[in-house]
């Protein structure tokens, strides 16, 4: 069985040089989320938005919540990379931001027009960049250096993991 926490698998930084083709496959990932999430509550029972997919988890509201807040955040990372020599970012707790009053209960079509603009610009963005910035790096205070290129693996699983998360919900209602 699935762990349900992880249901595409958990993350697995890549062990070699991410190439062009992968990488372009990883901005699909993150083109294509919004329209996902558009499909995913214009066709979802009202009752799945509060709907949790495990015990314990966030419902599907702080998914789409959690979605802006990572992405924004993760954005801003990319560009503070790739305009400062490996900045050092200052990480946020994700949990206690999904707790916030406006994570928990703020209408998802706020969050689905930041996603829809915000992507926008990211891929643009990441279209654009060279084979060498795709080697600049961040500092993650716990996690230490972060090259760009293997960070687009991540938040490419990122969609996946959530959209993962939303699909068990809607089995659930």
């Amino acid at each position: 069985m699935t762990d349900p926490r992880y249901p595409v698998g958990r993350f697995e930084w890549p062990k070699t040089t991410p190439t062009a083709a992968q990488r372009a496959t990883w901005i699909n990932d993150l083109a294509n989320l919004p329209a996902q999430l558009l499909q995913w509550v214009a066709t979802a029972p009202p009752a799945a938005l509060d709907t949790t997919y495990r015990e314990g988890g966030w419902t599907a509201r702080q998914l789409i919540h959690h979605f802006a807040d990572s992405h924004l955040n993760s954005y801003a990372r990319f560009r503070l990379a790739l305009t400062e020599d490996k900045p050092t970012i200052k990480p946020y707790d994700e949990k206690a931001w999904a707790e916030l009053p406006d994570g928990k209960s703020a209408p998802v079509e706020l969050s689905l027009a930041l996603i829809e603009g915000l992507h926008q610009r990211w891929v643009l963005l990441l279209k654009s960049l060279s084979e060498d910035q795709w080697h600049r790096e961040f500092v993650h205070p716990e996690h230490g250096a972060m090259a760009l290129d293997s960070t687009l693996a991540m938040y490419a699983w990122h969609c996946r993991h959530h959209l993962g998360h939303l699909a068990m919900i809607r089995a659930k209602v």
